[in-house]
Order: structure tokens, then C-alpha cells, then sequence
């Protein structure tokens, strides 16, 4: 059952160069774990939270130096959730190809949530924080669908976070995935560039569609090995947009193999008949500048021996 937990006293941060230059919004998320972003704004609207004293928007960008006042708050606490299991921190553990000071990579795993949410109780950055209890901070930097697999980045210091994330923003890094179409395409390279409508349907499910009211979205598409109803394709993306690859492949008429919200059924069975048994769509290769030296990186994902093994199925019958 429910019940109220009552922080019943006022807080006053003083910010550090940790947290300068966020927004007050998502200080106060990270700061009152477990309270709602609508109570998180009401209380600014309130004036309850105060920033030098004063009065602040939700879009406030906190300065070095500032000092915030956080109200005591109520909340309804939920059943505790149980803790990643260990088989989940196993796999999280042996995915990772690359950490340093400010940041964590791991080959994400098909099947497993970036986080927790919808029915889920943990994900990947829960995983995280109970394999690295003594790091402070902890963030995605960006997400992966739940069946897509490969290069997710997590940042160990919001300088970290808020670099990267620009790099993004500003189209300054290079993604590039690996995906299985179904049939083959009549084309070598080819530039898909048309606006993607997101949608939620009555249930909550997330949609995406090809519409002219939608955001602009740039995908790249280049044939690496053909075979005999299927190919296997580099797919470089400008943009991030949701269920982007999966939704630009459809509009060419080649559907990711496996998917089940976009993708083409009768593929799908037939190459599950071959042993495909998940989503043929992999974050493989990513190339930005490292948020403190200012070197260019690239880490690369190795597809997983299952994918891997398959590709050779298939190679077979061609």
C-alpha cells in the first residue's frame, strides 16, 4: 500500500561547477529523486523553490555560485522496486568496451530498456548505478530502442553529459548502424531526407510515420553483402529521431528484418524459420570528439555472435 514520505526540511545548495549551466528542472529531478516533473514545475511556479533568493522559470540555467532553496515535498511512495538481478548485472559488466574518467560505453544487449519505465522495472542505467555504487553521477547521454543493440553512451560527470549532448544537438558526431533489410535493394547508396510524424496511440505506444507536419530527418544507406532475399546495410543518421532507420527503411520498401511494430511479416517469419530470433538493427560505430582531451574517437560495437551467426546462415544459402 501507499503511504506519504515527508521531507520536512528546506535545503540550500550552494552550485558548483558540477551542476552550472543546467537547468534548474532537471537539478531539482536529480536532487528529490522519485517526485514527478508536473510537481517538480508546480512547485517553481510556486515560487517555493528560490535561487538567490528569488524567483525563477523552469528554463533557468543555474550559475556557479547560485544559491537554491529546495521545500520540504510529499510524495506517494511506491513499493519499492526490486534491484537489478544478477544475471542482468553479468551481462551489463561484460558489455562494456570502453571507460575513463567521464564516461562509460557499453555494447547494449537486445532486449534490455535504457532505463526503467513502462513496465520495466530497471534497465541498463539502474544496471549502472548498482555496478558503480561509488560513482556520484550516472546519465544516458542518449538512448536505443529496447531491441536495438550497440553503442550506448553514459556520462560520469555532467560536463561530460552536456558536451556530448551539444555534439549531438549540433550534428557533430558520426552514428552508424547495421541493419538486415528484407529484399534487395536496386541501389548501392542512397539519401533518405523526408520529415517523421511521432505519434502515441490510445495504449501509449509510441508510433512513427512518414508526414509532412513531422521533423526533418537524414538517414544514409549504403549495401555492404547481398543475399538471396535479404541485405545487410550501413546506415549512417544525420539525425536521432524515434524509430528513425526503421521507419526510413519502410518508406524505401525494404523493412528492418524482426521488427514487429514497421516491419514486413512474412519476412519476418521466414527468416525466423531461419533462426533470426530478434530485431536485425545494431548501433555499430560512433565517432566523436572526447569531452575533455578534444580528441576525435571512435568506439565500435562488435555485433553479437547470434547476428553474427546468422549472417553466416545466410551466406550459405546464397
Amino acid at each position: 500500500m501507499n503511504h506519504k514520505i515527508i521531507n520536512h526540511s528546506v535545503k540550500f545548495i550552494e552550485i558548483d561547477g558540477q551542476n552550472a549551466g543546467q537547468r534548474i528542472d532537471n537539478f531539482l529531478l536529480n536532487q528529490l529523486k522519485g517526485i514527478p516533473k508536473g510537481h517538480i514545475y508546480k512547485i517553481i511556479r510556486k515560487g517555493e523553490v528560490r535561487v538567490n533568493k528569488g524567483r525563477i522559470k523552469q528554463t533557468y540555467k543555474l550559475q556557479y555560485g547560485d544559491k537554491v532553496r529546495i521545500p520540504p515535498v510529499k510524495l506517494a511512495q511506491k513499493k519499492e522496486l526490486p534491484a537489478p538481478g544478477r544475471s542482468l548485472l553479468a551481462l551489463v559488466e561484460r558489455s562494456i568496451i570502453f571507460e575513463d574518467s567521464c564516461l562509460l560505453i557499453i555494447n547494449k544487449p537486445s532486449g534490455v530498456a535504457v532505463h526503467g519505465g513502462s513496465g520495466v522495472s530497471y534497465g541498463i542505467i539502474e544496471a549502472i548505478r548498482a555496478l558503480r555504487p561509488e560513482q556520484s553521477f550516472l546519465e544516458l547521454v542518449h538512448r536505443l530502442d529496447k531491441d536495438t543493440s550497440g553503442c550506448l553512451l553514459i556520462a560520469k560527470k555532467r560536463s561530460a553529459l552536456i558536451s556530448v549532448q551539444d555534439l549531438l544537438r549540433n550534428r557533430q558526431t558520426d552514428k552508424r548502424y547495421l541493419a538486415l533489410l528484407c529484399g534487395q535493394p536496386d541501389f548501392k547508396k542512397k539519401k533518405v531526407a523526408v520529415p517523421l510524424l511521432r505519434e502515441a496511440l490510445k495504449s501509449g505506444e509510441r508510433f512513427v510515420r512518414v508526414d509532412q507536419k513531422g521533423k526533418e530527418s537524414t538517414s544514409f544507406f549504403s549495401v555492404l553483402e547481398c543475399f538471396n532475399d535479404t541485405a545487410l546495410l550501413e546506415i549512417k543518421i544525420v539525425t536521432g529521431r524515434t524509430h528513425q532507420i526503421r521507419v526510413h527503411s519502410k518508406y524505401l520498401g525494404h523493412n528492418v528484418a524482426g521488427d514487429s511494430k514497421y516491419g514486413n511479416y512474412a519476412c519476418n517469419q521466414r527468416l525466423k524459420r531461419k533462426g533470426l530470433k530478434r530485431l536485425f538493427l545494431h548501433a555499430a560505430q560512433m565517432t566523436f570528439k572526447h569531452p575533455e582531451s578534444g580528441k576525435d574517437m571512435t568506439v565500435k560495437a562488435p555485433l553479437s555472435d547470434d547476428l553474427e551467426q546468422f549472417l553466416d546462415v545466410l551466406r550459405c544459402r546464397t
